[in-house]
C-alpha cells in the first residue's frame, strides 16, 4: 500500500512540473514575439498638391542701349530704384545734335523759299499756255522745276525729323516699366555705338513675374497616367501658390508654359507660372529663390499610411503588412508612394484595408509573427476635411487612442485576472481532490 502512495504521489508531482514547464515554454515564446507599432491604411479622396524649388524672374527683360554716342551728362534715376515708362534714365550730351537740328531747319526753309518760288512760276505758265502766249517747252521747265522743289522740300523735311530723333536720343528713356538696374557707364563716359559700350543698364518689368521650376519625369508619368486612369482629376485649372520663407504669396499663379522635352541632365521638365503684382510691389525680386505648391488635382480613393512605413529596400521602396487573419505573420509588399507631411500616397501596392507597420520595423521580418499596437496616421491639415466628409467625424487624437487603448489594456488585465482566480480555484480544487484521495488509498 505504501508503495502505491508513493508512486501515485511522484505521478502528480510530474504533472506538476510538466504543467509548469509548458507554461515557461508558452512564456519564453510570448516574449520573443516582437512588438510593434502598426496603422491601419486609410482611403480618402485627398488634394494632390506638390512643392518644387524655383526662381522669381522677370516677364520681361530689357537692355537700354545709347541710340545717339556722346559723353554721358546724367544718370537721372537710383540704381535699383522703380521707374515709369518713358521716365528719363540718362542724357547723353546733345549739342551737336542741337547743332544738327538748326542746320537741318535752315536748309528746311531755303527749300521752302524755292518751293513757293517755283510754285507762283508754275502758276503763272499754267494761265499763259491755255492762250499760247508761252511754247509747251517753257511750261513744262516751270512744271519741273515745281515738282522737284517739291522733292527737295521732303528731303530736306526727312534730315529735320532725323535730327530731332537725334536730339530726343540724347534724353535716354526707359522702354518699359519696372526696375532699372546698376549703371553700365559712369557720368562723363564717351558712349559709342560700337560693341558693348552702348549698353547703359538693364530693366525688369516686374508686372507679372515669372516663376522658373522643373516637375521630375517620373512624377509627370505618374500624373499623366493617374489622371488617364481616371485615378486622379483636375478641379477646373491647376493653381500655382507661391512659398516666400514658408509663407503664401497673396497672389495666385497661373502655368504659362510647359516644355515639350525633357533635360536630359535633370531628368525633368522645365515649366512656368505666371504671377501678378499690381501694385508693383517688391515682395518678389527677380533672381529670388522660392518653392511653388501646384493645387487643383485630386487624387481618387488614395491609400494613406504613415511615411514611417516606407522602407528602401534593394528592390525599391516596401511596407511590412501584418497579415491578421494568418497569426499576424508579416508580409513585404512594394509600393511606389509620394509624402505629404508625415503621410504616405500609396500610388500601387495596397488596397486600403491592410494593417501596416508604422514602427519598429527593424525587430521584424518577413514570415515571422509580431504583436501589433494600433496607432492612429496623424493626419495633416489639408486631408481631414476629406476624412470628415467621408467619415463624419474628425480624426481620432494621439490623446484620444492612448485612453483607448488603456481602457482595453484595463479590461484585458481585468480578464486576464480573472481567468488567472479562476486556473488557481481549480488547482486548489483538484489539489484537495487529490489529497483526499490519498488518504482514502492510505487508511486501504
Amino acid at each position: 500500500m505504501f508503495k502505491k502512495v508513493v508512486t501515485f504521489i511522484m505521478f502528480v508531482s510530474c504533472c506538476v512540473a510538466f504543467w509548469g514547464c509548458n507554461k515557461k515554454e508558452q512564456q519564453q515564446t510570448q516574449v520573443n514575439i516582437p512588438l510593434v507599432n502598426a496603422a491601419k491604411a486609410i482611403n480618402l479622396d485627398v488634394p494632390w498638391e506638390k512643392e518644387y524649388p524655383a526662381q522669381v524672374a522677370g516677364s520681361l527683360e530689357v537692355e537700354v542701349r545709347a541710340q545717339v554716342g556722346g559723353i554721358l551728362k546724367e544718370r537721372l534715376y537710383n540704381e535699383g530704384q522703380f521707374v515709369k515708362k518713358d521716365e528719363v534714365l540718362f542724357t547723353i550730351d546733345p549739342q551737336e545734335y542741337q547743332i544738327a537740328l538748326e542746320r537741318a531747319q535752315a536748309s528746311l526753309e531755303q527749300v521752302n523759299t524755292e518751293v513757293d518760288r517755283t510754285r507762283r512760276d508754275y502758276e503763272r505758265m499754267k494761265s499763259l499756255i491755255s492762250d499760247n502766249a508761252v511754247s509747251q517747252k517753257d511750261y513744262d521747265d516751270s512744271l519741273s522745276a515745281y515738282e522737284k522743289a517739291q522733292a527737295d522740300y521732303k528731303a530736306a523735311k526727312a534730315v529735320v525729323d532725323d535730327a530731332k530723333r537725334n536730339l530726343g536720343y540724347a534724353k535716354v528713356k526707359a522702354p518699359i516699366a519696372g526696375i532699372a538696374r546698376k549703371e553700365n557707364h559712369s557720368v562723363g563716359s564717351l558712349i559709342s555705338l560700337t560693341g558693348d559700350n552702348s549698353l547703359l543698364t538693364t530693366m525688369v518689368q516686374i508686372n507679372p513675374l515669372h516663376i522658373n521650376f522643373s516637375i521630375p519625369s517620373q512624377q509627370m508619368t505618374n500624373l499623366k497616367n493617374n489622371i488617364e486612369s481616371d485615378r486622379m482629376a483636375i478641379n477646373g485649372k491647376v493653381v500655382v501658390d507661391v512659398l516666400v520663407n514658408d509663407k503664401v504669396y497673396p497672389q495666385p499663379g497661373k502655368i504659362i508654359f510647359f516644355d515639350s522635352a525633357e533635360d536630359p541632365q535633370t531628368s525633368a521638365f522645365a515649366a512656368k507660372a505666371e504671377v501678378e503684382n499690381p501694385d508693383d510691389k517688391r515682395d518678389l525680386n527677380p533672381g529670388q529663390f522660392v518653392k511653388v505648391r501646384l493645387k487643383g488635382v485630386t487624387f481618387k480613393n488614395a491609400v494613406l499610411v504613415p511615411q514611417s512605413s516606407l522602407i528602401e529596400s534593394p528592390n525599391g521602396t516596401i511596407v511590412y503588412v501584418v497579415n491578421t487573419s494568418s497569426n499576424n505573420v508579416v508580409e513585404a509588399v512594394p509600393v511606389s508612394a509620394d509624402i505629404v507631411d508625415s503621410v504616405a500616397v500609396i500610388y500601387s501596392g495596397l488596397k486600403g484595408d491592410e494593417t501596416v507597420i508604422s514602427g519598429g520595423s527593424l525587430k521584424v521580418k518577413p514570415g515571422i509573427p509580431v504583436k501589433v499596437e494600433l496607432k492612429n496616421i496623424s493626419l495633416p491639415e489639408e486631408f481631414k476635411q476629406a476624412y470628415v466628409e467621408k467619415y463624419g467625424q474628425e480624426p481620432q487624437q494621439e490623446e484620444q487612442q492612448k485612453e483607448n487603448q488603456q481602457e482595453e489594456g484595463q479590461q484585458e488585465q481585468t480578464q486576464n485576472s480573472e481567468q488567472e482566480a479562476q486556473q488557481q480555484d481549480n488547482n486548489n480544487e483538484q489539489k484537495t481532490q487529490q489529497q483526499e484521495q490519498a488518504q482514502n488509498n492510505e487508511q486501504k
